[in-house]
This record gives structure tokens, sequence and C-alpha cells, in this order.
């Protein structure tokens, strides 16, 4: 009952949030900020690069791998153990790379190679963004 609880919590956050002025001009600002072509979308060159900041930005003990401290807010525990085929509870910039790939495709449903504002403000666009945009 109490991860029954959880999950409609979470799923109402997400539906306040996705609902809200803040939320979307975020959203708008990301696209933004990872479009230097300026062409209104993400391509996987373009998150990859957006991501290669993010890990350099949270890997604050600069070891070269993120572990779930640095991932707080990004990735669950579930997700961390998905991530990490190695096991070592700490994703190097291979596995945060394969990753950012795997959230990219969830995001692009129509499989154009590029992700719009629309899909950025999908839930999958939400997950991409939070391993991209900081």
């Amino acid at each position: 009952m109490r991860k029954l609880a959880q999950t409609f919590s979470i799923a109402a956050t997400a539906l306040f949030l996705t609902a809200s002025p803040t939320f979307a001009a975020d959203t708008a600002a990301a696209l933004k900020a990872l479009d230097p072509d300026n062409d209104g979308t993400i391509d996987m060159k373009e998150a990859i690069a957006g991501a290669k900041k993010v890990f350099k930005t949270i890997n604050t003990d600069d070891d070269k791998t993120l572990e779930a401290d640095e991932l707080q807010g990004m990735l669950d525990a579930e997700g961390l153990d998905a991530a990490d085929p190695d096991d070592d509870d700490s994703l190097d910039w291979k596995e945060y790379r394969a990753l950012v790939k795997a959230k990219f495709k969830a995001a692009n449903p129509d499989d154009d190679g590029t992700i719009d504002l629309k899909e950025l403000e999908s839930p999958a666009g939400q997950e991409l963004m939070t391993l991209i945009y900081k």
C-alpha cells in the first residue's frame, strides 16, 4: 500500500509539474540551451554534448564516475542498477552515455533522430532532460 501511495504521489507531482508555466519555461530554456544550431530540436550529438557537461558538473569528487549521491534526483537505485552493467555501484562516462542514448530513444517515439519541444515535455523527455541539462 505504501508503494502504491508513493506511485500516486509521484504521478501527481509529475502531472502538476507538466501543467505549470514554470515547467514549460524550463523545458523551453533547456531546448534552447541544448540546440546550438537553432533548428528547434535536439539531435543525439547535441544530447551527448549536454550529457558530457552534466557529467562533469555533477562528478563533484572528480573520480570520473558517478555514484548514487551524485545522481540524486536523476536516477533512483533501480535506475542506477539498470544502467550499471559492471555492478560497481557507479556510472562511468561510457555507462552514462549509454543511458543517455537509451533515454533519447525512449523520448523519440517518431524515431526521426531528434527531440522537439513536445517530446522533451513528455515523461520520457523529462527523464532525458535530467541527464543532459542542468
